[in-house]
């Protein structure tokens, strides 16, 4: 769906409002997508795009993890919440204009130590909120590549719109 009326106030709320009760009838429309267009399959591991963690101190919790949880209990597939840390503490991408978000993220995700064993050779789907320009996907899926994982594949909950993205410095 794109990020646009009705689907950006209701994203928003789920996102900046402190309504994490959202991600339950979001990831349900999450899976109806994936199960329509056989997007997903049983020996996928489903990872959330981490946020940093002075924003998961400030909101209380990880929008892209709350959709995983959801999809992973409706499908079945293994979740990772751990696979993915976001270092530093980069500009809000929501905040930046399209040339800025595609340079913020460089080296901003690395897979944890812990579980790279874990990814080697195994097919991954990033899952997210909303895809702007894809940056935030491009970079988190580079570093789950360099882990070992042999296929990474996106699944988010809205895109913004092409013509939004070219004269916007917001979401």
């Amino acid at each position: 769906m794109d990020y646009r009326f009705p689907w950006d106030g209701l994203i928003g709320r789920f996102k900046f409002r402190n309504e994490p009760g959202w991600a339950g009838p979001l990831g349900d429309l999450m899976v109806q997508s994936a199960s329509r267009q056989d997007f997903l399959a049983p020996d996928m591991l489903l990872v959330p795009v981490p946020v940093t963690p002075a924003r998961l101190a400030e909101r209380g919790y990880n929008q892209a993890w709350e959709l995983c949880r959801v999809i992973g209990r409706r499908t079945g597939l293994q979740t990772m919440a751990e696979a993915l840390v976001r270092l530093g503490d980069t500009s809000d991408q929501h905040r930046l204009t399209r040339a800025q978000r595609l340079v913020n993220l460089r080296g901003a995700f690395v897979v944890h130590p812990l579980v790279v064993s874990r990814l080697a050779e195994k097919r991954v789907v990033l899952v997210d909120d909303v895809r702007t320009t894809g940056a935030t996907l491009h970079h988190a899926g580079m570093a789950l590549r360099h882990a070992g994982a042999t296929e990474v594949r996106a699944l988010v909950l809205a895109r913004t719109p092409q013509a939004a993205q070219d004269g916007e410095t917001g979401r």
